[in-house]
């Protein structure tokens, strides 16, 4: 049997059925509500949809990940939970109606635990940093995930790529992408195997962006209209930085930012296994492993005399709101280009770092340092397919 679906309390007018007309093919989004055969589908897209489910209609439950309908099995209305993804396939009925053909159900359990998996192997075979080469006839693109460290990224044709939205780090709002968009400069993650000695990383996935580092001090704050402006020592100008609820700003305590400032200069040994030295983390508690993976990328740890895992690190410092900054603070922070109108929106920054712009006068070692913990791991976002 089929259901019919229509635009949530819109009439069947004549501008109602061109609005059906255009809804007709594939509906995705999350179930906001459900009463009896009755649900309201919020989409992707926006508007909220409602489909009746006659009896027999028939619907099925698909995995994360999973592409088959031939093997998922069938799924009953009751089982439906609000937040549970949807797909719905329709074509067009009569007098403007949809004809539901598919209905395809991803438990909100199930993306969630899928999530989870992701973020844990981004973690555990992720690298992340500055794009410092890119050789697209070779596939390869080179990464300088800190100052001490690059690695080579080799890609594939299986190797999937995904690009950054304009103003944002949400892996969820991340868009299909591809080779030729990377370029120097970008911010990059990638997941896959490491090579014995861990300088080449064989690509699963790929996602990348264009940002902008500034480093520089305080000159004025406007908490009224949640900006600051900060002479820039990259850019050799000042720039006005607006927040939003989405901006992160965390600050380093001062003995952090010394040992960093030191591995700046060439101590490494100061920072090892990703914790200060004393066994102290950012926030002050017992020290945690946290250093980069070991090679091969599947296992974690501090490695001896080498690199810290900066993204781990600097996870850990407490957060602080734009009423802890101080005019003359140092910081430093990853942008937005700066849309249209000009406006260079905060996505996260750092304060308390007056010793590491010291060790880096440019701001460029600095900027390294720190490449991947603006990024932070991918969330692993799933729906139906």
């Amino acid at each position: 049997m089929t259901a019919s679906i229509h635009a949530q309390d819109r009439p069947q007018t004549s501008e109602g059925q061109q609005g059906n007309a255009a809804a007709a093919g594939r509906n995705v989004g999350a179930l906001k509500s459900i009463s009896g055969n009755t649900l309201v589908l919020k989409t992707d897209a926006g508007p909220e949809i409602t489909v009746s489910v006659p009896e027999g209609t028939r619907l099925v439950r698909l995995a994360p990940g999973q592409t088959d309908l031939k093997n998922a099995p069938p799924i009953t209305l009751p089982e439906l939970q609000v937040g549970d993804r949807m797909l719905v396939r329709s074509r067009p009925g009569d007098n403007g109606s949809l004809l539901v053909t598919t209905i395809v159900v991803m438990k909100q359990a199930d993306v969630v635990q899928k999530q989870q998996h992701d973020r844990d192997d981004w973690q555990k075979r992720g690298v992340g940093g500055i794009v410092s080469a890119v050789d697209a006839a070779a596939g390869t693109i080179n990464v300088s995930v800190n100052p001490a460290l690059s690695i080579v990224v080799k890609t594939s044709k299986d190797t999937g790529f995904l690009r950054y939205a304009p103003g944002s780090i949400k892996f969820s709002e991340a868009q299909k992408g591809t080779m030729d968009q990377i370029k120097t400069g970008d911010q990059l993650r990638a997941r896959g195997n490491r090579s014995s000695d861990g300088k080449e990383l064989a690509a699963e996935e790929v996602i990348s962006g264009t940002f902008r580092n500034i480093a520089g001090t305080i000159t004025s704050i406007d908490a009224a209209n949640n900006t600051i402006t900060v002479k820039d020592l990259l850019a050799k100008k000042s720039v006005v930085i607006k927040f939003n609820a989405d901006s992160q700003l965390r600050k380093l305590a001062p003995q952090m930012a010394q040992r960093l400032a030191f591995f700046l200069k060439g101590g490494a040994q100061a920072v090892q296994g990703g914790a200060p030295a004393g066994g102290q983390t950012a926030t002050g508690g017992a020290a945690q492993s946290s250093g980069a993976p070991a090679a091969g990328g599947n296992a974690q740890g501090p490695r001896s005399g080498g690199a810290p895992d900066f993204q781990q690190m600097l996870s850990r410092i407490p957060s602080v709101t734009l009423a802890d900054l101080q005019k003359e603070d140092a910081v430093m922070v990853v942008a937005t280009q700066g849309n249209a109108g000009g406006d260079v929106i905060a996505i996260t920054l750092l304060g308390g770092v007056e010793p590491i712009l010291t060790a880096s006068p440019n701001g460029m070692g600095a900027a390294a340092l720190f490449s991947g913990w603006n990024m932070g791991a991918p969330g692993g976002d799933a729906g139906p397919q």
